[in-house]
């Protein structure tokens, strides 16, 4: 349960607004679990964390997929799903033509509701152009979660000039997401010029030795910009959920 959810319940009753029972069924429905024969789906964890449970596709199989999709619609309004191949994205698709999907980023949501916008900005930036589908798995979770983002594309060191044209629109949001592979540079680039907080995503992209992004991911935890929070290789929900919390503290 979120802590001013706990903090509005708790005057609520203080004042009479509530009975205890009232009390009592909201907390029983902040720890409701949906059991399903493989899977069981925690309803309301973005109460407690503002995060929804958000469906890991990767190893499932459609028909496993498309019934977590339909008993979590049952019960709440918005199901977020990543790491979701191109095949399965078509078949949910089919079923869902009202949800918003990227294949590049491989995620989906579908919401049954208008979304509630939370107040802030984020930016979206990455190296090169092959660490945007990490960028898109971010935006899907932003934009399902009522984020406004502006997108920054290969924008790297190699041409850091690009960079600094985009400067002063960078400088216009509030939290700033950094993809990049290879050695992994740009976050501390960024680190050094912008003051915002920023979440840096390492990327597997390089050859040899950029080891399926393990160098950039060490680059990026050595970073001599002191500030940049640095989440997995590839990890776009992570840095996504980092920035969402982060936002909160605007609302």
């Amino acid at each position: 349960m979120k802590n001013k959810n706990i903090i509005k319940l708790l005057e609520d009753y203080k004042l009479s607004r509530i009975s205890i029972e009232q009390v009592l069924d909201y907390i029983k429905k902040s720890e409701k679990i949906l059991n399903l024969d493989f899977a069981q789906i925690d309803l309301y964890r973005e109460q407690r964390t503002l995060i929804p449970e958000i469906i890991y596709c990767e190893n499932k199989t459609i028909k496993q997929i498309l019934s977590i999709i339909k008993n979590t619609l049952n019960q709440k309004d918005i199901v977020i799903g990543t790491r979701c191949s191109e095949e399965k994205l078509k078949k949910i698709k089919s079923k869902y033509p009202e949800g918003k999907y990227s294949f590049d980023g491989r995620a989906f949501y579908i919401n049954k509701k208008k979304i509630k916008k939370l107040k802030g900005k984020v930016a979206l930036i990455s190296a090169g152009s092959t660490d945007i589908p990490v960028c898109e798995e971010a935006a899907i979770v932003l934009e399902a979660l009522g984020v406004e983002y502006n997108k920054f594309f290969d924008i790297g060191v190699a041409g850091i000039h690009r960079l600094f044209s985009k400067a002063e629109e960078i400088n216009r949001c509030d939290v700033l997401i950094v993809a990049a592979g290879m050695e992994g540079a740009l976050p501390s680039v960024i680190g050094g010029i912008f003051s915002q907080p920023i979440i840096a995503i390492p990327t597997s992209i390089g050859y040899g030795t950029a080891l399926n992004g393990f160098t950039a991911l060490f680059a990026m935890l050595t970073s001599c910009s002191p500030g940049v929070t640095v989440v997995n290789i590839n990890n776009g929900v992570g840095a996504a959920a980092a920035a969402i919390k982060i936002l909160n503290l605007l609302n």
